[in-house]
């Protein structure tokens, strides 16, 4: 692929992955609340579902997927269901020590969460089924360019997801007093609660 067509995919990807959104606000949230841990599996699981609404817009699915509505409603309520039962989780968790390590089944959990809101969000493919015509020829994509763009795109979504996060742990240092930890736990589960409400209003 033409690195011209590279760049300027990665460009616009990256504006539009830079304004928070339902993911952003959501990992923001957690790491706040409950530190880094959990952050990686997470962003995993929205870089999966950007892989997948990459897939379906190059390999010319994102019509079909647009006229299965009904799925991505499921989808976009059960990511939101998901949440608020985080967010629950969230309210009601144990104060931690900032060092203590995550709950072994926090990653799995994290992971379905990512996972969860980017499904949810059918807005995520509808911008790669608008982006992708105008940069590449999708009729003549080849297997090397599918996977340079999906390389990028993974690439793209994991720097910013975890630069939030790291900006996150930071910001949560500062905060080191058992009732600083549950107002950040409490305050993550309330926004973490708010991130459904807006999927399900979207």
């Amino acid at each position: 692929m033409e690195p011209s067509a590279l760049l300027l995919f990665a460009a616009s990807y990256l504006a539009v992955l830079i304004l928070p959104g339902p993911s952003v606000t959501a990992l923001i949230a957690r790491v706040l609340a409950q530190g880094l841990g959990g952050a990686p599996a997470f962003v995993a699981g929205v870089v999966t579902a950007a892989l997948l609404w990459f897939t379906l817009a190059a390999t010319g699915l994102a019509l079909l997927a647009a006229s299965l509505g009904g799925v991505f409603e499921v989808l976009r309520y059960a990511g939101a269901a998901y949440l608020l039962y985080l967010a629950w989780k969230l309210w009601r968790a144990p104060i931690r020590p900032l060092a203590a390590p995550p709950p072994a089944a926090d990653a799995g959990r994290m992971f379905l969460a990512g996972l969860a809101v980017n499904l949810g969000n059918p807005k995520a493919m509808m911008f790669f089924f608008a982006l992708l015509p105008t940069v590449v020829d999708l009729g003549g994509l080849t297997l090397l360019g599918f996977f340079e763009l999906a390389l990028v795109t993974a690439g793209i979504c994991t720097s910013v997801l975890m630069g939030y996060a790291l900006a996150a742990a930071r910001a949560r240092r500062l905060f080191t007093s058992p009732r600083a930890l549950r107002l950040m736990n409490r305050g993550g589960g309330a926004v973490m609660a708010g991130t459904a409400v807006t999927i399900v209003a979207r």
